[in-house]
């Protein structure tokens, strides 16, 4: 009986919070599965992930996306609490560049149209971070799968982009 391959442990996990936007999840999951990161879902979802438009996003990628999907943000927390966690919003306390991402981080992005929840928020806000944007603005934020891109790749970048060229 031949050996099954030893499946190495994701170094970076992207974690979706209530997200709504199927092409947004789609883009999302593509990036993961270049990147080998791991992609977690908590619902509720604002769309079935079959839906033709998170398909289409994600191109032929699905089948190389490691994906896990969480019944609620609780479900998750009691899971990866103790894990390490960066919650990405416009309201973090520190640049996205100046924190360092260990093995097995988990990076949380909020719902399109509301982040992630307030009280989330509040009761985590060391652990918040952010990415710069013009304060002559009246726009609320990046768009979520470019938000998701920027985090990760700075993610790799301090890690040397392993398994990558």
């Amino acid at each position: 009986m031949q050996d099954e391959p030893m499946k190495i442990a994701p170094l970076l996990h992207v974690v979706l919070v209530e997200p709504e936007i199927p092409p947004n999840t789609g883009n999302i999951a593509r990036s993961c599965a270049i990147t080998g990161a791991k992609l977690h879902l908590v619902k509720p979802l604002g769309f079935s992930i079959d839906d033709a438009q998170v398909k289409r996003a994600g191109l032929d990628y699905w089948p190389y996306v490691d994906l896990e999907v969480h019944e609620n943000l609780d479900a998750f927390m009691q899971k990866y609490g103790d894990c390490p966690l960066f919650l990405a919003t416009t309201k973090g306390s520190r640049l996205y560049t100046e924190v360092t991402y260990p093995d097995g981080a988990m990076i949380l992005f909020g719902r399109e149209t509301a982040g992630l929840p307030r009280d989330f928020i509040a009761a985590h806000q060391e652990k918040t971070i952010r990415i710069p944007m013009s304060q002559n603005t009246k726009l609320r934020s990046l768009n979520l799968s470019n938000s998701a891109a920027i985090v990760l790749f700075e993610a790799l970048r301090q890690k040397g982009f392993p398994e990558m060229e």
